[in-house]
């Protein structure tokens, strides 16, 4: 069965998110190894932080994201609005929490709630997809004690990260 493009967005919802709207047609397929090369050829591949990514797929609620990372560079901390998975395709990462960290391996895949502050970093050189998910395809639709709240949660994860020695190295 084949749903039309406007089966879950309007074109409007979709030109409005996107410069290249293709990124959200009904039927996406790629071939993730050639994916791969095109990421290690690109200028961003050769800066400082190490890491190269294309988003795959942009809808208002649905984002895949395609990331290469040289051993020993960094993520810095940071969280999503939305759920995320890390599927792991080559390498191995490791996935700082405020109070676990998480090593994930070829084949490997982590989910976390919206809102986790993490970082992550390459043990060698790793590709993964990054999955993030909103909720109706809306951003930002916490009221001020949500957020509030959040923010206190930011400071005390921060702490406790930088306390198991999160702050030891710089991150990239």
């Amino acid at each position: 069965m084949f749903t039309s493009a406007n089966a879950c967005h309007t074109d409007e919802e979709i030109e409005a998110l996107n410069k290249m709207p293709w990124l959200a047609n009904p039927l996406l397929k790629f071939d993730l190894p050639h994916e791969l090369n095109d990421l290690r050829g690109k200028e961003s591949w050769d800066r400082e932080t190490g890491r190269s990514s294309k988003t795959l797929a942009k809808h208002p609620d649905f984002r895949i994201v395609l990331v290469l990372m040289k051993a020993n560079t960094r993520m810095n901390q940071h969280r999503a609005e939305g759920r995320i998975s890390i599927h792991q395709l080559l390498g191995k990462i490791s996935v700082r929490l405020a109070d676990q960290k998480v090593d994930l391996s070829a084949g490997e895949l982590l989910v976390l709630d919206c809102g986790v502050l993490h970082d992550l970093e390459a043990l060698e050189e790793s590709a993964f997809l990054l999955t993030i998910s909103w909720s109706n395809g809306r951003r930002n639709t916490r009221g001020p004690a949500e957020v509030a709240a959040d923010q206190s949660f930011d400071e005390d994860a921060l702490t406790r990260m930088e306390n198991e020695g999160a702050a030891d190295k710089p991150l990239v």
